[in-house]
């Protein structure tokens, strides 16, 4: 309509700046494969910018620069500001507004990236379907969404350059932010930039945006851009590209000092002495701005200000009903404002917005306080009567801003809420507890009539229970304290959730509803935990007694399942199955199906703890595909940790990690990262216990990558101190235990975390030579006690202990306290269960240990323990006992037989020590077969050994090699073994290293003569 509108005040020259260019364009060439290294052979790697500076130095234009250079690249440029609609900002609406770009650009790619998750994806762009409402509390909603956004992000930049541009992140909403931090995290593959911009003069001590900046200045991934202000030659450049003709040098000093090197003042001030003959019109640039305003029409000004208060960029058709002025002389009016270059049209078409956000709030703070409420008011009226005036997914958030900056509480309250609900089906949890609070507060300033009318919030299930009059159903003050504990918990504001949940309990004390009080100890029992400030059982004990002799319910039902399982975790025994089992029948009585699936989960962990494993696998087995079906993402994640877990625990590594390849594919198909983050944890578990540990500490390396959290880093840290323990870097598995340590903290000490990380501190401690401190390490364990369904630790933890004890057999300062010591492991390992034959072997070993430090003991014992191992899958374990057995074979008066027979138990521990890169037990082999005169190499007829292996190749690296040899890009070997592309990258280097080969075709080519994967051979598991 005001297309054709002349703006002359905006430069046609871009000055400078030629450094900061610089550094976009090259972050463009990496993302988009144009670096020389084989990192960005498959298509590079995502990048990420941040583009700071004061108002008006130019930010926007640098980007506009550069996302025009990078269209003319074939790139795909999507755009998205954040909004400001008074002092609130909509939830994720850059992104919102980027994905409809794209949308725009690429609507195939972006559908099939998009296929399966649209429900999901709808939460941040209507316009692909309707949202999936799910439980009110969902826990792993906003992790899931996020997670769906950067694999969106990760298959739409597969094929394309995307550059994905993000203006103004000093007004985003905190949903806009975690989402940003989340995605600079873990973007791991695809051709993809990018940038976001903020007002670093905006940035004050306390501003919201100040902690995501210093988290990512952390990150080595993230590239910061501060734009300063033009020099002298650079504001004469600007000035002349402005006016078409070169400037008087006085002028342009003048303009230089007045603007001091500030482009949008530089621009204002050029344009005021072109038209006025001198840049000096007014004591400050505040008031340049508003006399440029103050010379348009007395129209035109009016339009100006309704446009300031509705926001950023405000719809024409809701500024017409706004405004209620005659249609041509709106039109008018738009037409000075925008040939003045005060307005200029949205990007879209379909609205009108400041030329620059300073000149907005200038006239903003030049309203009176009853003039911004009129406006708010008359944008209220006009929206509340017809909603299509603005896009959908803005249209609950802008209401309640307007009604609430118009001082009408009677509008503003039912407006908020509805907003609150609308934020909680977009996972802004952020924004809905932001809403909520700022809901209590209107609630007692709101007349007594409207709030009576007030219904519970519009939610799929009506759970907690409503503290509503029931014979009324009208909305009570605690549902609102209810919705707003849960958001704080959700959103990570658990000290404001904490001072909720306190306020709640004291108003309910007057008050006879122990179910209600219930819930709320419930809440405070996570908060405690998540807060790190203690285990949360005194909370769940005081809401199992409130709920006590109460009818079953909802809140009776998850009361009981969250005491079994903290019981499962802590002190597992009669009353956790008792609390399980009561938890599954409330369940069902009133058809709480989450409940009662997380309750029989527990309830079949229990049992296999307890020993009844049939019972309690098939238990668990049922649930999987009973929540498969469901489609219940959050049981189905929790069960792909907790079976295989339970799975490793009695020595079913294989099983364990067929289940955890099928989670770890529906997981990120799901977008579960903490999840995902606890099975690669899990699967470094089993595949260390396997002997695979090139891909355990892959797998351990994965699940510090793929998510923040801090008990799931902190189980990554203790799968990388095991291997390094038992590689014999010491070092190494000392840091990993201190990260571990401080990521598992001490406020909840759960067996399953206390035992591991004793294990790995006797462990460092004896390789040390600290005997002392290794005793102690296992008497604080033991004092701590090892609890039914522990042996999975506890087995381990008194092996290392009597390893340790039988390793200083002999040596003086060993011999105070030994007697104690050994009596205190004999005295728990007969208390510790052995009911599985992994747990037996682990039981022979013991005693065969405790033995040998007695200085006793004999072939016989240790060929025992060998012949319990050999028919387990424990490559490492049985490689360490065939050293014991050999080095008892050859003690005095063994014999040739023996020496023969001990020679090849040596051989055979020193190749695996060797394959794992056991560095102690290889050693260990070295010098046993050194004092003994063993020769452990053959020099006759030498066995036919495995190729790969004569190659000096890995496990995972033959892995590699296979898919090389099968034609697979970098890119297609990381999703087949679920591993980086940057990963795959490294294998296929070091591969090619050591076949002495230039490029992918010559391994091929000598894989295939040398015959490594022969046709017959089966496929090679997905390692994930």
């Amino acid at each position: 309509m005001l297309g054709g509108v002349e703006t002359r005040s905006v430069s046609p020259v871009f000055v400078g700046r030629a450094d900061e260019l610089g550094v976009l364009h090259d972050a463009l060439a990496r993302a988009a494969g144009g670096g020389t290294s084989e990192a960005f052979s498959t298509g590079g790697e995502p990048q990420a910018l941040l583009v700071g500076g004061e108002a008006g130095v130019g930010k926007t234009r640098l980007i506009e620069e550069f996302a025009a250079a990078a269209a003319r690249e074939d790139a795909v440029v999507a755009l998205g500001g954040c909004v400001e609609i008074g002092a609130d900002g909509l939830p994720f609406a850059p992104f919102s507004t980027a994905l409809r770009a794209l949308r725009r650009q690429l609507p195939e790619e972006l559908a099939e990236a998009a296929a399966g998750q649209e429900e999901e994806l709808a939460r941040l762009l209507p316009e692909m379907g309707v949202s999936r409402h799910g439980p009110w509390d969902d826990e792993d909603g906003t992790a899931r969404l996020f997670e769906l956004t950067a694999r969106l992000l990760e298959r739409v930049a597969a094929r394309r350059t995307v550059v994905l541009a993000l203006e103004d992140l000093h007004w985003a909403d905190a949903s806009t932010r975690h989402l940003l931090a989340y995605l600079v995290r873990t973007l791991r593959s695809g051709r993809l930039v990018v940038i976001a911009s903020y007002r670093s003069d905006d940035i004050h001590r306390r501003h919201p945006l100040r902690p995501l900046l210093a988290e990512l200045d952390r990150l080595r991934t993230v590239r910061r851009i501060e734009l300063g202000r033009f020099n002298r030659t650079e504001v004469e450049r600007q000035i002349a590209g402005i006016l078409a003709a070169e400037p008087d040098p006085a002028q342009v000093d003048e303009i230089f000092e007045r603007s001091d090197g500030n482009a949008f003042f530089v621009e204002e001030l050029a344009v005021a002495s072109c038209e006025d003959g001198h840049a000096g019109l007014t004591d400050s640039l505040r008031d340049l701005l508003l006399v440029r305003i103050e010379k348009l029409p007395e129209t035109a000004q009016r339009v100006a200000r309704i446009v300031a208060e509705g926001g950023s960029t405000v719809e024409h058709r809701l500024l017409a009903a706004a405004a209620r002025l005659a249609e041509d002389d709106l039109i008018e009016a738009l037409r000075a404002a925008v040939g003045a270059n005060i307005l200029l049209a949205a990007p879209d078409g379909d609205g009108y917005r400041f030329r620059h956000s300073l000149v907005r709030e200038a006239v903003s703070d030049d309203l009176l306080p009853g003039e911004r409420s009129r406006l708010n008011r008359r944008y209220a009226e006009a929206l509340e009567a017809d909603p299509t005036l603005v896009p959908a997914d803005q249209r609950a958030p802008r209401l309640a801003s307007y009604w609430y900056h118009a001082h009408d509480a009677a509008k503003a309250l039912p407006a908020v809420l509805d907003a609150a609900v609308e934020a909680r089906c977009r996972h802004a949890h952020s924004e809905r507890l932001r809403l909520l609070e700022r809901a209590m507060e209107l609630w007692d300033i709101t007349p007594e009539p409207v709030r009576a009318a007030l219904r519970p919030l519009d939610y799929a299930e009506a759970y907690p229970p409503s503290a509503c009059d029931p014979a009324t159903g009208c909305l009570h003050y605690l549902d609102l304290m209810a919705e707003a504990a849960v958001a704080g918990r959700l959103c990570g504001e658990r000290e404001r959730a904490l001072k909720i949940t306190k306020r709640a309990l004291h108003l309910l004390e007057e008050e006879n509803d122990p179910l209600r009080a219930a819930w709320f100890w419930v809440q405070r029992a996570r908060l405690m935990q998540h807060t790190s400030r203690s285990d949360g059982w005194e909370e769940l004990t005081t809401a199992q007694q409130l709920v006590r002799g109460l009818p079953p319910s909802e809140v009776h039902a998850e009361v009981l399942a969250l005491v079994a399982t903290w019981s499962m975790l802590h002190v597992p025994g009669p009353d956790a199955f008792s609390a399980a089992e009561r938890a599954v029948e409330y369940a069902r009585m009133v058809g709480a199906q989450d409940i009662e699936l997380n309750a029989r989960l527990t309830l079949g962990g229990l049992f296999v703890e307890a020993g009844d494993i049939d019972t309690g696998l098939a238990q668990m087995y049922e649930v999987k595909e009973q929540a498969e079906v469901l489609g219940n993402a959050q049981v189905t994640g929790r069960l792909h940790v907790n079976l295989p877990s339970h799975l490793e625990g009695i020595g079913r590594s294989r099983e364990a990690v067929e289940v955890l390849r099928q989670g770890l594919d529906l997981t990120r198909r799901l977008g579960l990262a903490d999840t995902e983050a606890w099975m690669w944890g899990n699967l470094g578990e089993s595949l260390y216990s396997l002997g695979r540990w090139d891909e355990a500490a892959e797998a351990a390396t994965a699940s510090q990558r793929v998510v923040q959290s801090a008990m799931p880093l902190g189980w990554g840290a203790t799968r990388h101190a095991h291997l390094a323990l038992a590689g014999g870097d010491l070092a190494e598995a000392g840091r990993q235990l201190t990260a571990a340590r401080e990521y598992l903290g001490t406020h909840d000490t759960m067996p399953q975390h206390r035992l591991p990380l004793a294990h790995l501190a006797l462990g460092i401690a004896a390789g040390e030579g600290r005997l002392a401190d290794a005793r102690a390490t296992l008497g604080k364990a033991l004092d701590a006690g090892l609890p039914t369904g522990t042996q999975r630790y506890g087995w381990p933890l008194l092996l290392a202990a009597a390893t340790a004890e039988a390793d200083a057999f002999g040596l003086p300062a060993a011999e105070p306290g030994r007697a104690e010591a050994l009596e205190r492991i004999r005295g728990a390992a007969k208390a510790l269960t052995a009911n599985v034959p992994v747990w037996q072997a682990h039981e022979r070993w013991v005693r065969a240990e405790l033995l040998r430090a007695e200085g006793r003991g004999g072939p016989q014992d240790w060929s025992e323990v060998v012949a319990a191992f050999e028919v387990l899958d424990r490559p490492y374990d049985l490689a360490r006992a065939r050293h014991r057995l050999a080095a008892s074979l050859l003690a005095p008066g063994g014999g040739e037989d023996a020496r023969e027979r001990a020679t090849e138990l040596l051989r055979l521990a020193g190749a695996v020590a060797e394959h794992l890169g056991a560095r102690p037990l290889a050693e260990s082999v070295a010098q046993l077969a050194g004092r003994a005169r063993l020769t452990l190499s053959r020099t006759a007829e030498p066995a036919v050994l495995d190729p790969a292996e004569s190659l000096g190749l890995t496990h995972r690296e033959r892995d590699v090699l296979r898919l090389v040899a099968a034609g697979r890009t970098n890119r297609q070997i990381a999703e087949e073994l679920f591993i980086s592309p940057k990963t795959a990258s490294v294998h296929v280097s070091n591969i090619l290293a050591k076949l002495g080969v230039s490029g992918r075709g010559e391994a091929a080519a000598l894989a295939h003569r040398l015959a490594l994967f022969p046709p017959e051979a089966p496929a090679v598991p997905a390692a994930g």
